[in-house]
Formats: structure tokens, C-alpha cells, sequence
């Protein structure tokens, strides 16, 4: 598995400093796949970009919660989306100005889209360790409920899975 056993508990108490103006402290995560991390270095090869070294994936969870939150998304929705950006099947998306990887199976969101999570990776800051800078729910053209509510599938008795 790519996400460390405990690694949603520790994420969900980042963006919960986030959400409450604190300072989340730098955690680790999970790991890139092999696979993952060897198609990534292909292409960051490619572009003549330095490779990431270290399988091991950080977090710090700042922008995320920023960006996310923006959109109405809950910290249990950005907790799903960062778990299946970071699936073992996921893959890998890079060019120029972004390393990330992708989920090639769409996900039902709850909110009446479908989904397909892409993990944005900052790769110098942490080096040798990639960040996971970004979370990006691409395809989410109903966005939440800006008011504090259930989403959409929830008030309909369904369950977003």
C-alpha cells in the first residue's frame, strides 16, 4: 500500500492545525511504489530534472487545507482524495512544471461527479523525499455545498464509499 498504516489518522490531524490557524508539523506518510518512483524518475530524467531519491512520501498539509477547504471540501473528503491519489495503481502525470500522480480509476465524490485524484508532489524542498504538496479532484464540476452540509449523495440515503 502506498499510504502508511496510520498515515489517515495523521493527515486528518494536520489538516485539523491547518483548520485551526496551528503550524502541522512535516510527517511521513507513505511510499511511492517501486514502479511508481522508477516511471516518475523516467520522466523527470526526460525533462532534465533531478530524480527523488527516497521512496517515502511527506506531508505538511497547508496548501491542501487552503485550496480544498476553498472549494468546500471537508478535511474527511480531502482524506479520501489524497487515498486514492496515492493508490498503488495510480499513475504517474509530469511535465515541465508539475510531478504527479494520478488515479486512473474514477471515483464517485459524492457531491454527483466522477472523479479521478492527482496527487501534486514538491520535489526540491524536502529533497531527498518528495512533498505532497497538492490534491486535485479532477472533474469535480459540482462543487460542494459551500454551507457546512452533508454532500449531496448523503441527503439522497446514499453512501460516497
Amino acid at each position: 500500500m502506498s499510504l502508511y498504516p496510520d498515515a489517515e489518522a495523521k493527515i486528518r490531524a494536520n489538516l485539523q492545525t491547518c483548520e485551526a490557524g496551528g503550524k502541522p508539523a512535516l510527517i511521513a506518510i507513505g511510499e511511492f511504489t517501486e514502479q511508481q518512483l522508477h516511471d516518475i524518475n523516467a520522466v523527470r530524467r526526460g525533462l532534465g530534472l533531478h530524480e527523488i531519491e527516497s521512496r517515502e512520501i511527506v506531508f505538511l498539509g497547508r496548501h491542501i487545507y487552503a485550496s480544498r477547504a476553498k472549494d468546500g471540501y471537508t478535511i474527511a473528503d480531502i482524506v479520501t482524495q489524497v487515498g486514492a491519489a496515492l493508490s498503488v495503481t495510480s499513475v504517474v502525470f509530469a511535465n515541465p512544471k508539475m510531478t504527479a500522480l494520478e488515479s486512473p480509476q474514477g471515483r464517485a465524490d459524492g457531491y454527483g461527479n466522477t472523479v479521478h485524484d492527482r496527487a501534486i508532489f514538491e520535489c526540491t524542498q524536502r529533497k531527498p523525499r518528495a512533498e505532497l504538496f497538492s490534491v486535485i479532484p479532477k472533474g469535480d464540476h459540482q462543487k460542494p455545498i459551500k454551507a457546512k452540509g452533508p454532500p449531496l449523495a448523503s441527503l439522497s440515503g446514499d453512501d460516497p464509499g
